[in-house]
């Protein structure tokens, strides 16, 4: 036979052994050597054995192979889907940027030491009348342990191992005693631990004629073999869900198994029930609040084909199923999906890559796609569907707008303008419910004028600048910096400040009180969610209208279904225009979208109130109109010009040092090494100070790249992390493809 020769990649977490060894496949093990098998290798001078996956193989050797060491033996048949995950983590690697064994870690099921739980029952071993004797035998003889359980088996056979030891207070010896003599036996029973329990059952709901249309062409596809990507864009309260059911219905009576990403924010007890009722106990669910035991069963559960469907966020994209047929992912612009931990990947190229390596199909959702995936659409890369009507024939709500510019003109410096007061009083009157969002996303630092709305700019990369202690705007983007303005550059105004000051939760909960203390109001933010439980009793207590006013920030406005709330009162949408973010605008249209779609999802006529000071901005008048055509053409064209995803690509690359002058040296040194090679290919920016230059006593330092080309922003971190390897001291650098949070 001939050689054959294996790429290994160490199965221990440390950084300097994180590339791949050569090893020689020994003939008795080519036959059972692939990617992904988990083998035995003899490592180091020392020849001590460990682990380690094969990430390559080849008839080729990479040096001389008399030095090369043999395989010991392959760990186990490993399977299908494991080499699948470690193919996943490589690519991760590659696209993204990290070690191996952070990416092997971030896909394979926990490997953390869970007991497993079981359930242990005494069974009684003698017939009806040896047991009598039996027990007979033991009163005579004074065992009133022995009696009691005896008589208690006598008329159950079968009783749980914890009750007889707790209530019937029968010790371990005396249980041994009798297992000794055949009388009783001790029977153990793995027990899962199950996140959900199922209740009763949902009939299935009739499509609509739009829901009909796209389930029946998925259907003929996935019929045809065809797999594909496809992006179902809805206005809100559509049926997605529905839509989505049918097509995972579809695909497990073909055998195959399902796997649906929800943001967290939006995987309520409400919601995994639609899917418990629909496809019963064949569901599982994963989530942040599981214990590591609870997470452990679902995965053995998983991989025992125990169950066909798992739902949870981005790291249930990682469930071990080995025959996978399709992937949902639900408000698919979440920025949630984006990891912010090394590899730094994005759930949905992540999806796409999977559902490659299975042969599966995948399926995007929205009411207001990403810029990224709705590009994706029109190129032609996506097959796009459209759902342009609200089920049960419910109409979109009315959206007004309310210009706080005038409100403060007329003297009203409160946070509530008249008509929403007013409008408030009318709901609680017909004993209807309102919800009230509380837009606190990019508040950090942004300076703006009261008078017009016009935030401080930078002047080159159109991100809102943020204000330091130090007196001074600044862009994190390029470093630009200036002055504190004393007066607005658009209307002269000298009422300049910082934006969102007194807006919150709390401030907004006293004041609704105040105004209405006849109503039951409730609050969900970060402080009253904390504890295991608090988010799902918030929602269950509105759901049960045993609250009249729920306020909240963005946890509020996702995908949730309250037929009696008829009004949304939006506080303040323009806040999140002003974080020093390119995708500003993207976000707060689609926040804006999405809280205004929680009005009127019944046959209840729903209103929205925005008040704003920008009234005249794309972002908030696109979301005022439900346009998201005329959103995405205004939003592309500045992304366009600037270069930015989806128009062309960035590559962020930090540097962190304990020692600030070593963090500046590094990164000044890694921008010069990176545009020595890349004359015309891509466009350097930075390095600058982090927007947080000092997080844990550790200083930053940014660099930003930006090319048309994915290859070349690649073959850049390539190049950094060579530079950085050879570079000596604590400096260190981290990658994040296509930012979708500022740094």
């Amino acid at each position: 036979m001939r050689d054959l020769f294996a790429d290994i990649i160490v199965d221990i977490s440390h950084e300097n052994l994180d590339h791949t060894f050569s090893y020689r496949v020994p003939d008795e093990l080519a036959d059972r050597v692939a990617i992904g098998s988990r083998v035995l290798i003899p490592f180091g001078k020392s020849n001590r054995e460990i682990a380690g996956f094969v990430l390559g193989l080849s008839d080729k050797a990479k040096f001389d192979p008399a030095k090369i060491k043999n395989i010991i033996s392959v760990l186990g048949d490993e399977s299908l889907v494991e080499q699948k995950l470690i193919m996943l983590a490589y690519w991760m690697k590659e696209r993204y940027g990290s070690t191996m064994n952070r990416a092997l870690s971030t896909v394979l099921p926990i490997k953390k030491n869970v007991k497993a739980k079981e359930k242990r029952d005494v069974v009684l071993l003698l017939s009806d009348d040896e047991a009598e004797e039996a027990l007979v035998q033991f009163r005579k003889k004074g065992n009133v342990a022995r009696e009691r359980l005896m008589a208690e088996l006598i008329k159950e056979k079968s009783i749980d191992y914890r009750l007889v030891t707790g209530k019937l207070n029968i010790s371990a010896a005396t249980l041994r005693a009798l297992v000794k003599q055949k009388m009783i036996d001790i029977v153990s029973e793995r027990v899962y631990r199950n996140t959900v329990k199922s209740s009763g059952t949902v009939q299935k709901v009739m499509l609509s004629s739009e829901q009909k249309k796209i389930y029946d062409d998925f259907s003929d596809d996935y019929s045809h073999g065809a797999r594909g990507t496809y992006l179902i864009f809805g206005v809100t309260g559509s049926g997605k869900t529905e839509v989505y059911m049918e097509m995972i219905e579809k695909v497990v009576a073909a055998g195959k198994q399902v796997i649906v990403l929800i943001p967290e924010i939006s995987l309520t007890y409400q919601t995994v029930m639609r899917f418990y009722r629909r496809f019963g106990d064949r569901v599982s669910t994963l989530h942040s609040r599981l214990s590591d035991g609870e997470k452990y069963d679902q995965f053995e559960r998983a991989k025992k084909h125990e169950i066909d469907i798992m739902i949870g966020p981005r790291s249930a994209l990682f469930t071990p199923f080995d025959n996978l047929g399709l992937i949902v992912i639900d408000e698919e612009h979440e920025h949630t999906y984006k990891s912010d931990q090394m590899p730094r990947y994005h759930a949905r190229d992540v999806a796409i890559k999977l559902a490659e390596l299975h042969g599966a199909s995948v399926v995007l959702g929205s009411a207001t796609p990403s810029v990224e995936s709705y590009y994706a659409a029109k190129k032609g890369e996506y097959k796009l569907y459209t759902l342009k009507e609200r089920a049960k024939s419910a109409a979109l709500p009315s959206v007004h707008i309310v210009d706080l510019r005038e409100e403060l003109r007329d003297g009203n410096r409160t946070m509530f303008s008249k008509k929403l007061r007013d409008a408030i009083e009318e709901r609680l009157v017909k004993k209807e419910q309102v919800m009230l969002f509380v837009n606190r996303r990019g508040l950090g630092g942004c300076v703006s004028c009261r008078s017009c709305g016009e935030p401080v700019k930078c002047p080159h990369c159109d991100v809102s600048l943020t204000r330091h202690f130090n007196g001074k705007l600044k862009c994190h983007y390029c470093g630009y910096e200036q002055l504190v303005v004393k007066k607005c550059g658009k209307c002269q105004s000298t009422l300049i400040g910082p934006m969102g000051s007194g807006i919150g939760t709390e401030a907004v909960e006293q004041q609704i009180k105040s105004m209405f203390p006849y109503a039951a109001v409730l609050r969900m933010d970060a402080d009253t969610t904390k504890q295991k439980g608090d988010y799902e009793s918030i929602l269950s207590t509105f759901a049960n209208r045993e609250a009249d006013i729920l306020i909240g920030t963005q946890m509020i406005v996702k995908g949730h279904d309250f037929p009696y709330v008829t009004l949304v009162g939006i506080m303040a949408a323009d806040m999140s225009l002003n974080a020093n973010d390119y995708r500003a605008g993207e976000r707060t249209f689609q926040l804006l979208v999405q809280a205004a779609g929680r009005a009127g999802r019944d046959l209840r006529p729903g209103e929205v109130l925005i008040q704003t000071y920008r009234p005249d901005n794309y972002a908030i008048s696109a979301a005022i109109s439900q346009d998201y055509e005329a959103f995405f053409d205004e939003e592309f064209g500045y992304r366009q010009l600037l270069m930015y995803p989806p128009a062309g690509h960035m590559l962020a690359i930090m540097t962190e040092s304990k020692e600030e002058n070593e963090c500046m040296v590094m990164a000044a040194s890694l921008a010069g090494a990176i545009r020595d090679g890349i004359i015309g290919k891509a466009s350097v920016i930075g390095p600058t100070a982090a927007s947080i230059s000092k997080l844990k006593d550790v200083y930053r330092q940014m660099i930003y790249v930006k090319s048309m080309e994915i290859d070349t922003l690649k073959a850049i971190k390539d190049r950094a992390e060579e530079f950085s390897e050879k570079t000596d001291g604590g400096a260190r650098i981290s990658f994040d493809l296509d930012p979708m949070n500022g740094y």
